[in-house]
């Protein structure tokens, strides 16, 4: 196969691209800042193999009300022109509007139980994810993509944040020191971090890689989850702090800045240049805890 020619201008060798965030973390994984990469560059070499992309949400509840605006703007900014499946874990599946997808792009609906309190709901995605990684995801797709459902896609997102296994810093514990982040601190969780370890405080909201590694991370922050289940411990902040303590020991192969989930009520501070995922503004309570 002849490949196309590469025209682009050369890359600086002695002027970072960047200079006001950190883009490489300790152990070498690229941290993506708006800047940071060439995304003709890497669509050319991702065309260059087949792969399917697989995104995750969770509509359960009310949550179903966020569906179809998420998926209009994912059609709009997320990986266009790739082949993409939007897997819907819902317990309401004939809420879930039939929509017009762009080519080599399809929807799937799973049914699952929904559970009393949101905290349940938030904590079972691992399993959810975990089970459907094994009996489905490893056959229909290479990388998935793992997202709140109560977001919409703002600006573009595309192959630049696949990667083996990636993570999101939290835009509210971004710049903070590693003390301050809030961790589970209980020593008896399995999601225990002491005040002095940690590198990044990553979002639960935002996470994923290829599905053998987003198997191993469901299935790591699952089984914890059930230890803790067994000594009548919840952590701080349930899914999410399982998979900070699973980040620390298995790091993430590449890191994705607050751009790729952002809320407009920390403000749009100079160091984000570009919103691509944002938070929907909302009534919590009433979305969470109500059907």
């Amino acid at each position: 196969m002849k490949l196309p020619r590469m025209v682009y201008n050369q890359p600086e060798v002695v002027q970072p691209v960047r200079t006001d965030v950190l883009i490489m973390s300790p152990w070498l994984a690229p941290i993506v800042w708006d800047g940071t990469y060439n995304l003709g560059i890497l669509n050319a070499q991702y065309r260059q193999r087949k792969f399917r992309v697989g995104i995750t949400i969770f509509a359960i509840k009310k949550y179903t009300v966020f569906v179809k605006k998420f998926i209009e703007s994912a059609e709009k900014y997320f990986m266009v022109g790739q082949k993409v499946t939007y897997y819907i874990f819902t317990d309401r599946a004939s809420d879930i509007p039939v929509m017009n997808l762009a080519e080599g792009r399809s929807i799937a609906v799973l049914k699952v139980p929904s559970y009393p309190r949101w905290q349940d709901v938030s904590m079972r995605r691992m399993e959810m994810i975990r089970d459907s990684s094994h009996t489905r995801f490893s056959h229909e797709v290479d990388y998935l993509v793992c997202v709140d459902v109560d977001m919409t896609f703002n600006d573009e997102v595309g192959v630049e944040i696949l990667s083996n296994l990636f993570g999101t810093l939290h835009p509210g514990m971004f710049g903070l020191p590693r003390d301050s982040y809030t961790y589970e601190r209980n020593p008896q969780s399995e999601a225990y971090i002491p005040a002095d370890e940690g590198d990044f405080y990553y979002a639960g909201g935002f996470f994923g890689g290829n599905t053998e590694e987003v198997y191993k991370l469901t299935n790591f922050c699952h089984k914890a989850m059930m230890v803790d289940k067994e000594k009548n411990i919840e952590a701080v902040w349930h899914d999410e702090s399982y998979l900070n303590r699973y980040f620390l020991y298995h790091k993430p192969t590449k890191i994705l800045s607050p751009e790729y989930l952002w809320d407009d009520n920390f403000g749009i501070p100079a160091f984000l240049k570009r919103r691509r995922f944002l938070a929907v503004p909302k009534n919590h309570d009433e979305i969470r805890n109500r059907r």
